[in-house]
């Protein structure tokens, strides 16, 4: 049976090595960090290659309140994803990610990071 699947892997151009996640490998702001200043924006990037279309980075204020300019994007690294923010008061923020890698895995998480007063 496994001669089998590595048969038909071997002529759909799969490899075992290919067969990963996408995990945040970066983020800025860092995870859990407090800032002086608003950043304009937040980017991430991550272990693989992002689907841009079905990735997605949400930045919510301690009410849960979305945020940012609701303009997710990947690139130009297909492994950077970002998303842009007005001026943001000092606080407690999340982000969200829900990402999906070129070989079909989801993945998803949150951190947070403070705006000092």
């Amino acid at each position: 049976m496994c001669r089998i699947v590595l048969i038909v892997a071997a002529l759909l151009g799969w490899s075992c090595g290919a067969q990963a996640h996408a995990f945040p490998d970066t983020s800025v702001p860092s995870v859990g960090s407090t800032l002086r200043a608003a950043p304009a924006q937040v980017q991430m990037t991550f272990t693989e290659d992002l689907e841009a279309a079905f990735s997605t980075l949400r930045v919510e204020d301690a009410q849960g309140k979305q945020v940012d300019r609701n303009d997710t994007g990947v690139g130009p690294n297909p492994k950077l994803m970002h998303v842009s923010l007005p001026q943001l008061p000092p606080g407690a923020y999340q982000v969200i990610w829900r990402v999906l890698s070129v070989d079909g895995h989801v993945t998803d998480g949150k951190y947070k990071f403070t705006i000092a007063p």
